[in-house]
C-alpha cells in the first residue's frame, strides 16, 4: 500500500504556516505499514489541485488531502474533488446538526455557507470531527482511495486517530482490528533511543515500532493489525518484552500520562509530599506538578527565589555556602532542596539553580543546571547537567529531569555520577 499526502493553502506556500500535519501522517501511515512515497503542498487554485491529484493517482493507492473543508471561498478540495471524479455532494445530518447546535449555543448567528462543512461525497464513508465542524470523508472509486481531512491540527490529528485510521485498517488493508500500545521514556534523545531498538523498528512490519519525540520525552508506540484484539496484544506484548530487556531504566509509563502524573501518581500511592526551591526555572516544576485537582494531596508550597538575597532571608541558604562556591553550585542545590523541604515539613525537596542562558552567569556558561534532592532518612545529592544555549528548553529539561531525578529516588534506583552532601568535590 503506497500512499501521498496533499496539502491545500496558499497559506503554507507562503510560509504563514508551518505544516507540521504531513510529518503527522506520514508517521501515522507508517505505523499502519503504509508507505508514503510523496508531500505535495498546492494553494488554493482548482487546476493546480487537480494536476496533484491526477499525478498522485499515476503512483500511489492512497491519497490524503488535508486542508480545505472549511466554508470560505478559498476551501476548495471537497468541491474541486467532487467535480474532477464526477461525484455528488450530499448533506450529512448528523453534522449539519452540529453545527446548528454549535452555533444556538454560541448565540452566534449561523452564516448560509456554515453548511459548506456538513457536505460529503456521495458514497463516501464519513470521518467525524471530534474538535471542529468540518466533516472528513473516505471514498473509495477505481480501486483507488481518497481520504479528505481538515487543515487544523488540533481537528486533524483526533480524526486520524480515531477514525481514518481503522477505516484504513478494515477497508483498504482487510484486517478485523488496530491495536496500538504506547510506551513512555525518559532520560535518551529520540536518536539514542532510535539507535538502541533499531533492530526491532527495522525488522518489524507487523506489529510496527514507531519512536516520537516530544518535550523531552520520548513515546514508542507500538501498532498491530490482527484478526482480534487478543491477538493484536500478544503480538504487541512480545515487542513490549524486547524493548524493556534494552530500555529497562527509562521506562516510566504506558499512554499519555506525562512524567509529570506519573511522579503525581507515584506520591499519591506512597501518601508522601514534596516541594522545590526553583530559581532558573521560575515556578515551572510546582507548575507541572499542580495541573490537576490532586495537587493539594502532595504539595502544601514552594518557593522561587532568583537572586542570592533571597535565597539567603528568605530560604536560609547559608551566605557561607554562596560566598564559597557560588548560587549555581552543587551545594547551593542541596540546601535548596533541603531548607525547602524543613520550610514546608515534605518529604520531598528539589533545589533547582542553574543559568538558564542565553547569557553566561560569572563563570558558568549558559545551560549549566544543578539539580539537589533531598528525602528524608536519606542521604541528599545534586546531580550536574548541562543542556545547551536555548533558555526555554534549558528551563524545560531541568524540570524534567528534576521530576525524572524524584522518579528514581521514589523507586530506589541508582543515580549515576551523583554529589553527595558532605563528600569532597572538585
Amino acid at each position: 500500500m503506497k500512499a501521498e499526502i496533499i496539502s491545500i493553502g496558499t497559506e503554507l506556500l507562503l510560509g504563514h504556516v508551518v505544516n507540521t500535519n504531513s510529518a503527522f501522517l506520514s508517521r501515522e501511515l507508517a505505523a499502519l505499514g503504509v508507505e508514503v512515497y510523496h508531500h505535495v503542498t498546492v494553494g488554493d487554485n482548482p487546476e493546480r489541485l487537480v494536476d496533484a491529484i491526477k499525478q498522485a493517482e499515476q503512483r500511489v493507492d492512497l491519497i490524503v488531502l488535508s486542508g480545505g473543508l472549511g466554508p470560505t471561498e478559498d476551501d476548495i478540495t471537497k468541491k474541486t474533488l467532487a467535480n474532477y471524479l464526477d461525484v455528488d455532494l450530499i448533506l450529512h445530518e448528523e453534522t449539519e446538526n452540529k453545527i446548528i447546535t454549535y452555533h444556538k449555543n454560541s448565540d452566534f448567528n449561523m452564516p448560509e455557507n456554515n453548511q459548506l462543512q456538513a457536505l460529503i461525497f456521495a458514497d463516501s464513508r464519513p470521518l467525524t470531527n471530534d474538535t471542529g465542524l468540518a466533516v472528513g470523508m473516505m471514498l473509495t472509486q477505481n480501486n483507488r482511495h481518497y481520504a479528505l481531512l481538515p487543515g487544523p491540527p488540533d481537528e486533524l490529528e483526533p480524526m486520524v486517530e480515531n477514525y481514518l485510521k481503522e477505516e484504513i485498517v478494515k477497508h483498504i488493508l482487510d484486517e478485523q482490528v488496530l491495536v496500538s500500545r504506547v510506551m513512555r521514556f525518559f532520560g535518551l534523545t529520540e536518536a539514542q533511543l532510535a539507535e538502541k531498538i533499531q533492530d526491532i523498528v527495522v525488522n518489524q512490519s507487523n506489529p510496527t515500532v514507531a519512536v516520537y519525540a516530544n518535550d523531552g520525552e520520548i513515546t514508542v508506540r507500538i501498532t498491530a493489525k490482527a484478526e482480534n484484539e487478543e491477538q493484536g496484544n500478544e503480538a504487541i506484548d512480545e515487542i513490549e518484552k524486547d524493548i524493556m530487556e534494552i530500555l529497562p531504566d527509562y521506562f516510566f509509563g504506558y499512554g499519555d500520562k506525562r512524567l509529570a502524573d506519573v511522579i503525581k501518581d507515584m506520591l499519591n500511592e506512597r501518601s508522601l509530599t514534596i516541594t522545590a526551591a526553583e530559581s532558573l526555572t521560575g515556578g515551572a516544576f510546582l507548575s507541572d506538578l499542580t495541573s490537576d485537582l490532586s495537587a493539594g494531596s502532595i504539595l502544601e508550597g514552594g518557593l522561587i527565589t532568583y537572586s542570592a538575597d533571597k535565597k539567603n532571608k528568605v530560604l536560609k541558604v547559608t551566605k557561607e555556602t554562596i560566598n564559597k562556591f557560588g548560587v549555581v553550585s552543587p551545594e547551593c542545590a542541596i540546601e535548596m532542596a533541603e531548607k525547602s523541604r524543613a520550610m514546608f515539613d515534605a518529604d520531598i525537596g528539589v533545589g533547582l539553580t542553574g543559568v538558564a542562558g542565553p547569557s553566561s552567569l560569572k563563570d558558568q556558561i549558559p545551560g549549566t543546571v544543578y539539580i539537589g534532592i533531598a528525602y528524608k532518612d536519606k542521604q541528599s545529592f545534586s546531580k550536574h547537567f548541562h543542556f545547551g544555549y536555548k533558555r526555554n528548553r534549558n528551563r524545560r529539561l531541568a524540570v524534567q529531569n528534576a521530576l525524572e531525578l524524584v522518579r528514581r529516588v521514589l523507586k530506589d534506583m541508582p543515580i549515576e555520577n551523583t554529589i553527595f552532601y558532605g563528600e569532597d568535590k572538585k
